[in-house]
């Protein structure tokens, strides 16, 4: 009888600790998010990628970003998934481009005016969608697929 409560008892302290270990890859994100979130990455070079799991380009494009983190892992790179789906549907998109580990975000709000104003007043909600921020907290916004060539020299120079 011991043995079989300690057995349950470590299944499931097993349990959370993988449940509170996946957390810690991907975070919900909500309104009021962005100022937090460029704060914390105020002073460097970091890029963030609004995405879609029912975007056709997003999906294509979502490996090569894999591909690209993988070759370049000093890249600071934040992922936000902005469609209304599922989470499970979420992390399966990012384990398939190679980016389960990657600093990521799915939309814990709805995706409404509210929330594209607050990040750049201009995006009309389009995706794939990129923030190029440099070190000084310029931002350069790139719609639609982005060119990994021109990437990899944007964070090399902090041109674009």
């Amino acid at each position: 009888m011991m043995k079989k409560i300690l057995l349950t008892l470590s299944l499931f302290v097993l349990t959370m600790h993988a449940a509170f270990a996946d957390a810690s890859t991907i975070q919900a994100y909500q309104k009021g998010d962005w100022g937090s979130l460029l704060k914390k990455n105020a002073g460097q070079a970091v890029v963030v990628h609004f995405w879609g799991v029912t975007c056709a380009p997003c999906a294509r494009e979502m490996p090569q970003w894999g591909t690209f983190l993988s070759e370049d892992r000093s890249a600071k790179v934040i992922f936000i998934q902005v469609d209304e789906v599922s989470l499970e549907a979420t992390k399966k998109m990012l384990a398939k481009a190679g980016l389960d580990k990657a600093s990521s975000y799915y939309l814990n709000t709805p995706f409404d005016d509210y929330f594209r104003h607050e990040i750049d007043p201009q995006w009309r909600g389009e995706t794939p969608m990129t923030l190029l921020i440099d070190k000084n907290g310029k931002i350069i916004r790139k719609i639609g697929p982005i060119n990994f060539v021109e990437l990899k020299k944007w964070f090399a120079k902090g041109v674009y």
